[in-house]
């Protein structure tokens, strides 16, 4: 049931970002506009650069999800972190990057889904010259939501950008 709940949200989210997306071209670049309002500064102890949560899902114990979409600006990335249950990433706009330790940088943009499996050292961020914004989603809250690590290297980072 709960395999078909998130399916069903995934493409009910993914369906209204396609219906409402809207995008300005400021100085031949794309800037991008988040689906959902810009949300929340993430923290400088677990973003390089201008990251913003907007949560869409509240946690709770019966569901045991938790959803929302992050907005990366050019450049922008989060940390090293694993998520106990994993976590299920659905692009909105733009371009990124996501890579799994010990993997290559995978380019991502609107409409790729990244499943990131349980406990396993991962990033994601926007590229250099266009922001990124994606959903997330944590099932299976119950075993813990995020453990934080340490900041992407600009090394590992420009590793995307050759």
């Amino acid at each position: 049931m709960k395999k078909g709940f998130l399916l069903s949200l995934t493409l009910l989210l993914v369906n209204a970002i396609s219906a409402q997306e809207q995008s300005l071209n400021t100085l031949g670049k794309q800037k991008l506009q988040p689906v959902f309002s810009k949300g929340q500064k993430g923290s400088v102890k677990n973003f390089t650069g201008n990251a913003y949560n907007h949560p869409l899902i509240e946690n709770d114990s019966v569901m045991t999800t938790l959803g929302g979409e992050v907005y990366f600006e050019p450049g922008a990335r989060s940390n090293w972190h694993t998520h106990p249950a994993g976590q299920i990433l659905v692009v909105t706009a733009g371009v990124g990057y996501h890579q799994i330790e010990g993997q290559s940088i995978q380019i991502i943009q609107k409409g790729v889904t990244i499943k990131c499996p349980p406990n396993t050292n991962h990033w994601h961020g926007a590229s250099k010259d266009q922001g990124m914004a994606h959903i997330y989603l944590l099932p299976n809250t119950e075993k813990g939501i995020v453990n934080w690590g340490r900041p992407v290297t600009d090394e590992e980072y420009q590793a995307a950008n050759n």
